[in-house]
């Protein structure tokens, strides 16, 4: 990145759009998800694109300074690095909010959007009045973290910047495929999250499954093969792509 900041990333060549997958919050390309979807497009001979944050997994930084507008830019960067002129962006829960902000920037480069549980504005809807005073005054909110030990935390700096991008209140100018996974057992973000933004949603291709007995992550073997059949029955829009060696 133009400060110095090293961005870490898996890369496989293949057919065009590119697969790029965008984890959730603390999350990393080591996840069950993002590797069943690598290995799927290794598979398939399509082009794949995993990554860490700046602050999470393999990535420099820390992960106390990271914001969605930040991470958007590395995602942006990392693209152009390897001049990928075809995308579909997968998103996973906050990674759901980043997909959004990325194929804005993108424009007509995103020729699909998956979004899995996808937590788009979780900094106004997710968090309570108190938590946002104590967030605006600049201090760390922690709250239980039922997927580890220790709590997971939000840092003020990441709150203002998702409270400066939020999308649910107006069209949301994007108009290639969508398709929206959430399960309808998910105790982190309400399905009904997914419903509103395939309403925002200025495509005209919105679709939403909802998996009545998924939870938040929707990692198990069926959700995963949910997960592999929605990226295959996208449009297919494939061309070789002529884009370097397998990348680690």
């Amino acid at each position: 990145m133009p400060d110095g900041r090293r961005i870490a990333y898996r890369f496989t060549p293949g057919k065009a759009p590119a697969l790029v997958f965008l984890p959730g919050y603390m999350s990393d390309m080591a996840g069950g998800k993002a590797c069943a979807v690598f290995d799927w497009a290794r598979t398939q001979g399509r082009a794949c694109l995993l990554l860490d944050y700046s602050g999470c997994g393999q990535s420099d930084g820390a992960f106390a300074d990271g914001t969605l507008g930040g991470w958007a830019d590395e995602v942006g960067a990392v693209i152009a690095a390897l001049d990928l002129r075809a995308v579909v962006l997968v998103g996973s829960s906050m990674g759901g909010w980043l997909m959004l902000l990325a194929a804005l920037a993108l424009g007509d480069r995103v020729k699909g959007l998956v979004g899995i549980a996808a937590a788009p504005d979780f900094t106004e809807w997710g968090r309570s009045a108190a938590d946002k005073a104590r967030l605006a005054a600049g201090e760390t909110v922690f709250e239980d973290n039922p997927y580890g030990p220790a709590p997971t935390p939000t840092h003020p700096g990441f709150w203002r910047d998702g409270q400066a991008r939020l999308l649910l209140g107006a069209e949301i100018a994007i108009d290639c495929p969508v398709r929206l996974l959430h399960g309808q057992q998910d105790p982190d973000v309400p399905f009904a999250i997914s419903l509103a933004l395939a309403e925002r949603l200025r495509s005209a291709d919105v679709q939403v499954t909802l998996i009545k007995d998924g939870d938040h992550r929707l990692s198990r073997d069926s959700d995963i093969a949910l997960l592999l059949r929605t990226l295959s029955a996208l449009p297919d829009r494939g061309q070789a792509e002529p884009v370097g060696q397998e990348i680690h």
